[in-house]
């Protein structure tokens, strides 16, 4: 297996080194094109023209690339415009885009799979929502990621190993969350499973890539209380202004596990002892 991995950051050089784990032929961009990997800005047609002269044809494009923080027209730029120049200059390549589960709206705390109604209320995940359709026309697949969390980056943790987290409101709302580690190896086993013949309806499908418990956010800090042995943080408001939205639902991977795939860490908390020492706070 060639792969092509679209960004080269906190979740693209996780999947480029268990790819290489695994045997295969990696190649990686950047906006940058730093820590070894080819630059390349995805919205940008003579970009990924120039890239496409440079790398061997990839069995498969992995689109991780981040917006920056952008706001819509960085969400267009870099997703929509940048699926639509990779399915041009790599034609018959599968592609792989990482969406989000936050372009799920539901605030009702339903649980939610990928047949739900998807009905973001920000216009950063209407794009979303728009390059997914871009990528399944070329019969890709679409990766609905939550939260990531890992080593050294975790938001939870450095807030409540900082003294700084507050529980919203009854700290009823979910958390839907995903180890980077998981998040790469699920990318990268649907990868593998999309060229077995029995198994090509992995293909053109969407797949929630989150762990198996979501956690409310009092539940979540209360099992952080119990890890370190600390005491519960403060009740406040909520935060209006978070990045993914205020949404309440449970996201479900049923359809992921069905394939064979299952987390290393089903639950935030299985990770906690284990990412807490490279929190930085």
């Amino acid at each position: 297996m060639r792969v092509l991995i679209c960004g080269h950051g906190y979740l693209g050089e996780e999947i480029a080194d268990q790819a290489r784990a695994r045997g295969w032929d990696v190649d990686t961009c950047s906006l940058s094109g730093s820590s070894g990997s080819h630059a390349c800005d995805l919205g940008d047609e003579e970009s990924v023209r120039h890239l496409a002269s440079l790398v061997a044809m990839p069995d498969a494009i992995v689109h991780c690339a981040s917006s920056g923080k952008g706001g819509p027209p960085a969400y267009q730029h870099v997703y929509r415009n940048g699926i639509a120049h990779l399915a041009h200059f790599f034609p018959n390549t599968l592609l792989l885009f990482t969406s989000s589960s936050s372009v799920y709206g539901q605030i009702d705390g339903s649980l939610v799979n990928e047949s739900s109604p998807a009905e973001p209320d920000r216009e950063t995940g209407k794009i979303l929502l728009d390059t997914e359709q871009a990528c399944l026309a070329t019969n890709g697949i679409v990766c609905r990621l939550s939260g990531i969390y890992g080593p050294g980056r975790s938001v939870f943790m450095k807030k409540y190993l900082s003294g700084e987290a507050v529980i919203e409101e009854d700290g009823r709302r979910f958390l839907n969350q995903i180890h980077r580690d998981d998040a790469a190896s699920a990318i990268l086993y649907l990868l593998d499973k999309s060229l077995d013949r029995e198994l090509m309806t992995i293909r053109g499908e969407i797949f929630n890539v989150t762990d198996s418990q979501p956690l409310s956010q009092r539940e979540t800090y209360e099992g952080l209380a119990d890890i370190f042995c600390q005491p519960l943080p403060p009740c406040g408001p909520r935060d209006e202004n978070r990045k993914r939205g205020w949404t309440h639902k449970r996201v479900d991977n049923q359809k992921l596990r069905a394939t064979g795939w299952e987390p290393k860490y089903p639950s935030f908390l299985d990770a906690a002892m284990e990412i807490a020492p490279t929190i930085q706070y």
